[in-house]
């Protein structure tokens, strides 16, 4: 249900968030699953005699019912724009902390973080010849178990140093500039909305939705709390933006390796679904060229090279990652959802349903807002003092 390699993120985040970091990644949890249930609510309408039918299929369809009145496409357009930003962002994350895994596991070698990213663009060229989504799924569910295994070495290192372990690391005081940023790399550690309406029609039985992702988000919320719990207790302020750069040379290498193998084996799933997207609005002009298997190939050609350039002009994984969970993140599963609840069901919301959407939408686009004016920030400090 996460963007699980961006856990990595979580210890950093503590660091500039302080205790309030370990209580935002709880409340995220909570509210994140909450708009995954509205959201899912809006594909249900009632028929007459009361019984809920499912009448849409996607985010874009909620959307555009939305819109339907004023502006029939204009919700799709959004949502689709929204959610290729946020896939791209992804990838693109995938190749700048394939580059610094890279870098870090062979620092005696005479090559620089970017030329390490552009040797993890070689071996994702294949994906350009994807077809199915069920290839992907293989690869995605082998990334899951490699991930725990991962975490399990990370944590059990933290646990042999905790007679180390001082609560006093925790800062009292925190720059709201720095904790605005840690509140974007939170969200987007939770953010699955995207893929919520299609998993739903997909499941046996969907009254076990909600059940199902209260469990989901229950454990992904125990999981990361405990992790970045650990890490941060472990290494405090010299907690670095990627955690596995604080592990011992020993363990280092070999952690990092196998991080850089899910973060390769992860980049197809969002650069499948983008492409998908990408190539169902360019195809909707039914221009036949448009179709062709060549046309496919060179779209995912330039959108694979697209990721690249980016990951080697703005190679800060944590400051991306702020980014994107305050533009992307925030919309998709706070905004979004929380709108198109209060227009699609207003006369069925009891008084609190109304005031909880009406509040996560605002709480939403205020930490989007000033998430992105302090990410921007930080990118421009960062390359002026290059």
């Amino acid at each position: 249900m996460e963007k699980g390699i961006f856990v990595l993120g979580l210890p950093y985040a503590l660091l500039h968030s302080g205790y309030s970091g370990l209580f935002l990644i709880i409340l995220a949890a909570m509210f994140c699953c909450y708009t995954g249930k509205i959201l899912i609510a809006c594909l249900y309408e009632e028929n007459e005699d009361g019984q809920l039918i499912r009448v849409r299929d996607t985010y874009e369809d909620i959307a555009n019912a939305c819109c339907k009145k004023q502006f029939p496409k204009l919700g799709g357009i959004v949502v689709n724009v929204t959610q290729v930003m946020e896939l791209i962002m992804t990838c693109i994350l995938y190749l700048v902390v394939s580059g610094n895994l890279l870098s870090h596991s062979f620092p005696y070698l005479p090559v620089t973080e970017k030329t390490w990213s552009v040797i993890a663009f070689v071996t994702l060229l294949p994906c350009v010849f994807i077809k199915t989504l069920s290839f992907v799924s293989k690869l995605s569910l082998l990334c899951s178990l490699v991930h725990f295994i991962i975490i399990f070495i990370v944590m059990s290192y933290c646990l042999t140093q905790i007679h180390q372990w001082s609560w006093t690391r925790f800062r009292l005081s925190i720059e709201f500039e720095d904790f605005l940023i840690s509140v974007g790399v939170i969200i987007f550690s939770y953010t699955s909305q995207i893929f919520l309406p299609t998993l739903e029609g997909n499941m046996k039985n969907p009254k076990e939705f909600s059940c199902m992702l209260n469990w989901t988000h229950f454990f992904a919320c125990l999981f990361k709390t405990a992790f970045a719990l650990t890490a941060f207790l472990t290494w405090g302020e010299e907690t670095k933006e990627v955690i596995t750069d604080n592990l011992p040379s020993s363990l280092k290498t070999l952690v990092n390796l196998c991080f850089l193998a899910k973060a390769l084996l992860s980049y197809p799933l969002p650069f499948f679904a983008v492409t998908e997207i990408l190539h169902t609005c360019i195809s909707s002009s039914n221009h036949s060229d448009y179709r062709a298997p060549l046309f496919i190939v060179v779209l995912r050609g330039l959108a694979l090279l697209f990721t690249l350039l980016m990951a080697i002009f703005i190679p800060h994984f944590a400051l991306l990652m702020g980014l994107t969970g305050s533009v992307t993140g925030a919309a998709m599963t706070f905004l979004l959802p929380s709108l198109f609840h209060l227009k699609l069901k207003w006369g069925k919301l009891v008084f609190l349903e109304k005031c909880a959407a009406i509040s996560l939408f605002t709480v939403g686009f205020l930490c989007s807002l000033a998430g992105i004016v302090c990410s921007i920030k930080g990118l421009i400090e960062t390359f002026g003092g290059r």
